[in-house]
């Protein structure tokens, strides 16, 4: 593994992209922060963290050759991967709220961005960034929002779990390639937060609605049971999940 450590950048995801041009960097090459000063998460969302104190990373994953349409299969690699580190602490309750945030209860301990670089209609090179709250114990006015001091009561070694992450990260891919997809695509939907039970949700004109969380479309799309148990899909600009 090839490892950039930084005091401080805008993000670790512009950082690495920045570097792509121009050099020949190896698969899983991870840029690491202490401090990203323009964080980001899905939607534009700012992502706050205080000073090395959380695990704010981007691996570079080259070669993968997806079809772009099936660009849903890389949130569920790389959610499945942060996913079983966790579990290998003993975070409790851990679930994943679509498309790929960690929640442990129903707070939120780890973002997920993928940035995907298109070649000739393919995925070929994705930028993974992941913000791993840890050591963290004030989230200021972010609701529901953890860490996994304040779950677990101890600190913990961000170099060990950066390594823990790109070997889960390294296993997740190795059977991407090797196994059916639809395998990973069950094992993320066991763990999906909120499935199957009843849900407010809030659609993109402000108006609230029930339904039941059921799955995942083959495009990614959240799939919810609405009344009648008429099923629609729902992509990330058009529905936000209220618990």
């Amino acid at each position: 593994m090839e490892l950039i450590k930084l005091n401080a950048t805008d993000s670790t995801n512009a950082y690495l992209k920045r570097l792509l041009p121009d050099s020949s960097l190896t698969d899983f090459t991870v840029v690491m922060a202490k401090e990203q000063l323009k964080g980001k998460g899905q939607m534009g969302a700012v992502w706050e963290s205080e000073t090395g104190k959380n695990l704010t990373i981007s691996v570079l994953k080259n070669d993968l050759h997806l079809v772009a349409d099936d660009f849903f299969a890389l949130n569920i690699c790389v959610s499945l991967a942060v996913y079983d580190v966790l579990k290998a602490y003993q975070v409790p309750n851990l679930s994943i709220k679509w498309p790929n945030d960690i929640l442990s209860g129903t707070s939120k301990i780890c973002g997920i961005l993928i940035e995907n670089l298109l070649s000739g209609g393919q995925i070929n090179t994705a930028v993974i960034g992941i913000g791993l709250n840890v050591n963290q114990t004030f989230f200021g006015n972010v609701e529901n929002a953890s860490s996994l001091k304040l779950i677990l009561g101890k600190n913990f070694e961000l170099d060990e779990l950066l390594h823990a992450l790109v070997e889960s990260l390294k296993r997740n891919f190795l059977k991407m390639k090797a196994e059916p997809v639809m395998k990973l695509w069950q094992a993320y939907e066991e763990v999906l937060f909120r499935k199957d039970k009843p849900s407010t949700f809030e659609n993109r004109d402000g108006e609230l609605f029930m339904g039941f969380i059921r799955g995942i479309s083959p495009k990614g799309k959240l799939v919810i049971a609405l009344e009648d148990n008429i099923l629609q899909e729902f992509d990330i600009k058009e529905v936000k999940l209220l618990y």
